[in-house]
């Protein structure tokens, strides 16, 4: 506290201008017949776009207000979301960064984005979506942020049992500086793709307050991704049983994989099912060194006293998977089947490390 006179109250976002306002502008700017002078450059203020399926928003639909975006945008702009469920495919391209999607209601559940493809589902131009295509959401932009809402995928695999490429995803992220706050990612198989551009270019995510639910490799890529002070819950499969694996990490070896830290890995399931991770190598890359580090987390009784394992050839003892004072019922101790971290490999893998020169 000071007794300074208190500073100017800040420019508030502004909202994207009807036709009718940008022809006037443009006359006023023009001077001429107004006689006024052209109004001096300021700088960029931010946006806020609405969206609301009665119509009382400048959009009824998630994607009308992603497309609302310039291209190239180089401001925030911020897309409010009313509660109500949003059936619908969203994809942010690579060239609208900037992007900050958040819901209005009081909570994560008020606000949800679904839709239910396949790996197989079959396209409009012919062939099947393939696994990364299946997305319900799709953010390909740099410096992407949601928070408070729910982004699902509900594609039935009962229903479509003789079908091939169950893989389901519900969130696709292909960028870097990606942010998830207080957002739930829901699903069965492969619910959360966390990827980069290329195998050349690193993508960072940092999630926190969240929750990520599924049941086979649900959280997966080759991005950089920190999930701190969240829940991961594994589910029971579409038939009942219980057995999966919580992580499928493909990443580059210049690059680290997922951290899990100060959260809580959980699930109504049976006790013993779940792995915390296994080695994708996307295509057969021999060169990828898929990494996962869970550490000060809770592990229910779900995960497996082996909790990591081989996958498609390639075995995990090959990459790099560790733990780090974990607790709960399906903690253990350091073994030759569950290697942990000395205290000196933690003091180097904490989220800034993982971060590098980005703090989100």
């Amino acid at each position: 506290m000071n007794d300074n006179p208190p500073p100017a109250p800040a420019a508030q976002p502004r909202r994207t201008p009807h036709a009718a306002t940008l022809v006037l502008a443009t006359a006023l700017l023009a001077g001429g017949a107004t006689g006024l002078a052209p109004a001096q450059a300021t700088a960029p203020t931010d946006t806020l776009i609405t969206v609301a399926q009665d119509g009382s928003g400048d959009h009824t639909t998630v994607q009308a207000a992603i497309d609302a975006v310039p291209e190239n945008n180089t401001t925030e702009t911020t897309i409010s979301v009313a509660p109500g469920t949003y059936r619908e495919l969203v994809h942010i391209p690579s060239d609208k960064p900037h992007i900050r999607l958040t819901g209005t209601g009081d909570s994560p559940a008020d606000v949800t984005i679904v839709y239910d493809n396949s790996a197989g589902t079959a396209t409009p131009e012919g062939g099947t979506y393939g696994t990364s295509g299946s997305a319900t959401f799709m953010a390909d932009a740099d410096d992407f942020r949601a928070s408070n809402l729910t982004i699902a995928n509900d594609f039935d695999e009962i229903a479509h049992a003789d079908q091939e490429g169950h893989q389901a995803v519900a969130l696709r992220t292909r960028a870097d500086r990606v942010v998830l706050d207080t957002v739930v990612v829901t699903g069965d198989q492969d619910t959360l793709l966390l990827d980069s551009a290329s195998q050349d270019v690193q993508g960072r995510v940092h999630i926190t307050d969240s929750t990520i639910q599924g049941n086979v490799d649900f959280i997966f890529g080759r991005a950089t991704a920190v999930i701190t002070d969240s829940v991961i819950e594994v589910t029971q499969r579409p038939d009942g049983t219980s057995a999966g694996y919580v992580t499928a990490p493909s990443t580059a070896p210049q690059f680290p994989g997922f951290l899990i830290t100060d959260s809580t890995i959980t699930g109504d399931v049976a006790d013993d099912t779940y792995y915390l991770g296994r080695p994708w190598h996307a295509g057969g890359n021999a060169s990828l060194d898929p990494q996962t580090t869970i550490r000060d987390t809770e592990l229910g009784a779900a995960v497996r006293d082996t909790p990591w394992t081989d996958m498609s050839g390639f075995s995990w003892r090959d990459d790099r998977f560790a733990e780090y004072h974990n607790t709960g019922p399906g903690s253990g101790p350091a073994s030759d089947d569950r290697p942990h971290l000395t205290d000196e490999q933690a003091a180097a893998a904490e989220p800034a490390d993982w971060l590098g020169d980005w703090t989100p």
